[in-house]
Order: structure tokens, then C-alpha cells, then sequence
């Protein structure tokens, strides 16, 4: 079933929408949540909760793509998981993305929906104007927190290598935002 098929059935509001969901893009939400919480429980969890905040939100919004839409969900409530359960402690991988992004991009507490939308659309053209392997790396790191080593095995590369492309990509990224007019 692709996915117009399914946002179809989120707008008809049949429950089938939920198990389509969980078939095809189930795996790549659990995935995400996992690379995030670093357990299989909370991940379970975070999948359950995506396809839930998934009903909620379709419709009123009706994504072209359901995979990054599910994908987002997923990476949000994990990030938001991890922070609660790390209230009271620094540490991981995690905050350590989300530290070294944040001297790049707005603190999304502070955005309104006009400004997100600008956001994600200047960044969208950012890794858009990256190579391919650059931005598979900025990706990996940042959206799937994947950590330095793991990004270094994969490419057949150091991990001070993949340190200085990120470095130079954020600082890159954060040159590319205020040029489009984003505050940071």
C-alpha cells in the first residue's frame, strides 16, 4: 500500500491506517527511537506513541510522504522521552547532537510555525546544496544520532575526520541560516 493509500485511510479515519503504518514504516520508527533511548522497551513505547500522535494529527495535516512524517514524530517524542528521563543528569549522545547543533540552530521552544516551517525549508535546501556523502554524514549524525565511530566505520574513515566535516558543515549550515534571514 503506498502512501497516499494510507494518509487516505487516516483521513477516512479507519483503523486500518494504524496496522498499514506499523507494516510498512514500524521498523524505521523503531529504529529511530532506539538510536535515541538506547532501549528496546522505550522504543516500543515511542513507536506505540508515534502511531498515536499519527491518528491525532491526520488530518487535519495530510503529508505527500508518510515515512518523514512518521520519522519526525518517532525522533521528536524520543528526543522528548530522553529529556525527561535526563532532567536530572547530563550525558549521552543525544544531548551531545543536540549541543552541538544548538550554536547552528534555533532553540525550537522559542520558534512559532512560521519561523519552524522557514526552518526546515532553508534546511531542506542546506543538505540539498551538501554532497552526497557530506550530507549522508550531517544526516546519520544529526538526525539518527548515529555517534562518531559509528559514522567513521561506515565510511571507511577516522573518527577526527567525520568530527572536522561535521564541524565544518555546522559552521557552514550556520553561515547558510543567517544568510536566509533565520536568527539563531
Amino acid at each position: 500500500m503506498d502512501d497516499r493509500e494510507i494518509v487516505a485511510l487516516y483521513m477516512e479515519r479507519c483503523e486500518r491506517a494504524i496496522r498499514e503504518t506499523q507494516i510498512k514504516y514500524g521498523r524505521y520508527c523503531h529504529y529511530i527511537a532506539r538510536q535515541i533511548l538506547d532501549s528496546e522497551e522505550d522504543a516500543e513505547e515511542i513507536v506505540n506513541d508515534t502511531y498515536l500522535k499519527t491518528w491525532n494529527t491526520i488530518p487535519p495535516a495530510q503529508p505527500e510522504s508518510l515515512k518523514p512524517y512518521v520519522g519526525m514524530i518517532s525522533r521528536q517524542l524520543a528526543i522528548n522521552e530522553f529529556e525527561r528521563k535526563q532532567a536530572k543528569k547530563r550525558g549521552g549522545e543525544v544531548l551531545l547532537v543536540l549541543d552541538e547543533l544548538a550554536a547552528c540552530i534555533p532553540d525550537r521552544e522559542s520558534t512559532q510555525i512560521g519561523e519552524s516551517v522557514a526552518l526546515r525549508d532553508a534546511l531542506n535546501k542546506f543538505l540539498m546544496s551538501l554532497s552526497g556523502k557530506t550530507r549522508n554524514i550531517f544526516v546519520r549524525r544529526y538526525w539518527y544520532t548515529s555517534t562518531l565511530s559509528e559514522i567513521a566505520e561506515e565510511y571507511a574513515m577516522k573518527e577526527s575526520t567525520v568530527g572536522m566535516i561535521l564541524l565544518r558543515t555546522r559552521a557552514r549550515l550556520k553561515k547558510f541560516l543567517e544568510k536566509e534571514g533565520i536568527d539563531i
